[in-house]
């Protein structure tokens, strides 16, 4: 296997499986033999061969070309057992829901799960409790118990609490939840975002008032004028990177299963919507492993797909679930979500810059083949398995539709440790740096990316100076050593304007069943103004979510340039 120093470090501290005394006790190679015969022990109650299937995902993950979320790499074969990185749990307007939630939240945070939650249905600070004769403390107080809650379990030290808080925008207590991450010190095991409605967005663009609704009445209990709402969006963004937005009737116009209820939460990252006690196994392919001779090769992904599908669905089998709740909604729906890492990556071997139309176009066309090939999988998998528990009444009931063994195949993650792992680029994010460090968990690691290492010893512009000027800068702007094709082929993030960075969320949106994990990333100096202007195009265009960073907008920034303190 071909991995990184920094792979191998980070399989150590993470991944790895240790003995009582915390040494490793497992190669990278038995570990994903131990994923592999774990998942496909499933094959036997299917009448499949297992052992072959064994061997088929052992030889997909071990050519980096396939891997599956974290927990599946860290749990699997092992007594916990947990194999899921995506839920949601239902926070009702009662004391007993909220603590039950809480508790729930703590098994799955500690099984290296992340939880969303919407916090919708908390009626709102000062209003009347009619049992006590009190008054209500609102969605953010219990939020900050939640928060204190993460700390303490910080997810058996594998990984890091995250979890994912909403809002409705009709919400009273929409300011405090937009304002409270301005304090540093608040939420710092949450992302936030906003569930932005289509009325909201109507009113913003009038220059009108909108109602705010008390969740336990229905009742509307004020108006604020949509403009001030959204600078104070603006202004957090900007400020701290966080509320993001969700388009809540978009992504339940998504919803492959409305006879089961309405979505109201995400994950953490955003990229995964899910019914209240859904989960979703997730898996990534390295597209940097499918270009040769600098064409794509789209036989061998279309083959690897199928097998990737097939151990996303077994993974559902194979599943030690955290709740009763969980494995019913899971089972009952079977939702997956194949994605890509390694985007960037594929995008050099080509010869295309990032922000290129060609990119676009290629994103396009690349999504909907891995769309359409998962597709197929889940349905001859539907064959021979049957569909999906809850296929009567979803959108896949109807004459046209194909009979498929999952409700969704696709998702875009972020892939963080995963890509490093790999060895590629972060899901379908440019690169942040050519040189950079990054922190994961309490390890800091430098990186410098090979493939410029390899064109700069080829073009023969390598040069100690050349080198320590990129590693200052974290990039190649006006390094005029460098041939000014080269410059543009490797722009960075903060390099990319957000209307670019937007464009490429959309064309991987368009082919995605569930959604997509893309930073809209803006340097240092940007003003309030683009962070406005992003927000409101990515409503345009059609996005089901948007989260923005400027760089060194908070403390802590788990990738930063390689000068940084």
């Amino acid at each position: 296997m071909e991995l990184t120093e920094n792979a191998l470090k980070v399989l150590r501290t993470r991944y790895l499986m240790k003995d009582e005394k915390g040494n490793v006790i497992e190669s990278p190679e038995d570990m994903f033999r131990r994923v592999a015969r774990s998942i496909a022990r499933v094959e036997k109650h299917y009448n499949e061969d297992a052992d072959y299937w064994q061997e088929s995902f052992f030889n997909l993950m071990t050519s980096l070309k396939f891997l599956p979320n974290s927990p599946a790499l860290m749990n699997a074969g092992k007594s916990m057992g947990q194999l899921a990185a995506c839920f949601v749990l239902p926070v009702e307007d009662s004391m007993k829901s909220i603590f039950d939630t809480l508790k729930n939240a703590a098994l799955i945070l500690q099984s290296g799960g992340g939880t969303g939650f919407s916090f919708s249905r908390l009626r709102p600070k000062a209003d009347i409790v009619r049992s006590t004769g009190g008054i209500a403390s609102g969605p953010v107080s219990f939020m900050r118990i939640y928060n204190m809650a993460t700390d303490v379990i910080k997810q058996g030290g594998a990984r890091r609490g995250a979890n994912m808080g909403i809002l409705r925008i009709d919400h009273p207590d929409i300011l405090e939840f937009i304002q409270v991450k301005r304090n540093e010190r608040e939420l710092n095991n949450f992302n936030i975002s906003v569930a932005v409605t289509d009325a909201f967005m109507e009113a913003l663009k009038r220059d009108q008032e909108y109602d705010l609704i008390n969740p336990r009445s229905g009742e509307v209990v004020g108006r604020l004028r949509a403009k001030i709402v959204f600078d104070e969006i603006v202004e957090s963004a900007w400020e701290t990177g966080d509320p993001g937005l969700i388009f809540v009737e978009r992504i339940n116009s998504a919803n492959p299963t409305p006879h089961l209820g309405q979505i109201e939460s995400t994950n953490p990252c955003g990229e995964q919507p899910l019914l209240p006690y859904e989960a979703c196994i997730l898996g990534s392919m390295n597209l940097s492993k499918y270009v040769k001779d600098g064409v794509i090769d789209y036989y061998s992904l279309g083959s690897d797909i199928r097998i990737a599908i097939r151990f996303l669905d077994d993974s559902i089998d194979a599943n030690i679930y955290p709740l009763p709740e969980i494995e019913r909604m899971h089972r009952g729906n079977r939702k997956i979500g194949l994605g890509v890492m390694g985007w960037a990556d594929m995008l050099i071997l080509l010869r295309i810059p990032y922000n290129h139309s060609k990119a676009f176009e290629l994103a396009s066309r690349i999504m909907k083949f891995i769309s359409g090939k998962s597709r197929e999988a889940s349905a001859e998998l539907a064959e021979k398995r049957g569909v999906f528990p809850n296929f009567k009444g979803s959108i896949y009931d109807a004459p046209a539709m194909p009979r498929v063994r999952n409700a969704t195949t696709t998702t875009i993650a972020p892939t963080g440790t995963l890509s490093l792992i790999a060895g590629c680029s972060s899901g379908i994010e440019p690169l942040f740096a050519i040189a950079y460090k990054r922190l994961v968990l309490d390890t800091e690691l430098n990186e410098i990316n090979q493939y410029f290492l390899e064109v700069a010893q080829k073009m023969g512009f390598y040069t100690d100076e050349v080198m320590n000027k990129v590693i200052k800068s974290g990039n190649l702007k006006g390094i005029k050593e460098i041939p000014k094709d080269i410059r543009r082929l490797f722009k960075t993030a903060l390099e990319i304007p957000p209307e670019d960075h937007i464009e490429m969320q959309i064309a991987f949106q368009e082919y995605t069943d569930n959604a997509v994990s893309k930073t809209i990333n803006l340097p240092n100096r940007a003003k309030k103004e683009s962070v406005a202007k992003a927000l409101l195009l990515a409503y345009e265009k059609g996005l089901k979510g948007i989260t923005i960073f400027r760089y060194g907008a908070k403390r802590g920034t788990l990738v930063k340039f390689a000068d940084s303190d």
